[in-house]
């Protein structure tokens, strides 16, 4: 069976953007490895949870390891750089910051373990991030030089599809949600005919909110992804979007592919 890699920005990325497509691979019986640049440091909440002497950094990396063990995830790896923050911050230049990082040493760390792992297929993030975080617009920049330097053959884009939620934000948001205002946020998602590929993860989106929950630090109770009804939460997180880097001549434009392997 293949080898799935997924590269993430920070803690709880991965059970958001790709939780679906991780849980689908594990039950399948592939290989599943979770790569992920950086361990959330600067994430600005969570810290009433901390137990005394405990960091951010140290929290996050033990619910990414929770969270992937929801998935069925075989391997959790770190880069080793730090949390940027948001786009325009004082932390995007600190020195080890991933936004700051050298792209092609940064690409050297990752494709390392694809070639351990003989990586099939890696998932990474659009040219955008999906909505601009300096660190993902960097996962998409240090996959793709990853992927070339370690030849792997199938390299998938996460990305958001603006239109779905925009419809879906209509009939699910409760007035006083804390979701984001996709229609009126220009910088959030693509639009749908970018899109070349979408994964059907039904089966899995209550896994998916079982990973988001072993985030606890960053994804509390009371936060719309776990407090959306079964329905909302399907329409919203039941369907994964990507784009096919580099897809065969042969690959039918006229539909979507259903699946990444």
């Amino acid at each position: 069976m293949p080898t799935l890699v997924t590269f993430h920005a920070h803690p709880d990325d991965e059970a958001i953007a790709t939780g679906g497509v991780m849980a689908k691979a594990a039950k399948e019986g592939m290989r599943v490895v979770l790569v992920v640049a950086t361990r959330g440091e600067h994430a600005g909440v969570g810290l009433e949870l901390l137990e005394p002497g405990e960091t951010l950094a140290e929290r996050r990396t033990k619910e990414t390891h929770a969270a992937a063990e929801v998935l069925g995830v075989s391997r959790v790896e770190f880069l080793g750089y730090t949390d940027s923050g948001m786009m325009g911050t004082e932390t995007n230049d600190e020195p080890g910051s991933f936004w700051s990082a050298d792209v092609e040493e940064a690409a050297e760390r990752l494709a390392t373990i694809l070639r351990e792992e003989e990586a099939d297929i890696l998932t990474i993030y659009d040219e955008i991030g999906g909505y601009g975080h300096p660190d993902h617009i960097q996962v998409h920049r240090v996959g793709a030089r990853a992927a070339e330097l370690a030849g792997t053959p199938r390299v998938y884009e996460n990305a958001i599809n603006r239109d779905h939620f925009i419809r879906g934000a209509k009939f699910f948001a409760p007035e006083d949600s804390d979701i984001p205002d996709f229609e009126g946020d220009p910088n959030f998602g693509i639009t749908e005919d970018k899109i070349t590929t979408a994964v059907d993860v039904t089966e899995f989106v209550e896994l998916k909110r079982q990973a988001m929950a072993a985030h606890a630090s960053q994804i509390g109770e009371q936060s719309f992804f776990l407090t959306m009804p079964h329905e909302a939460f399907t329409y919203g997180f039941g369907t994964e979007w990507y784009i096919r880097r580099n897809p065969p001549p042969e690959t039918d434009r006229d539909g979507m592919e259903t699946a990444l392997w």
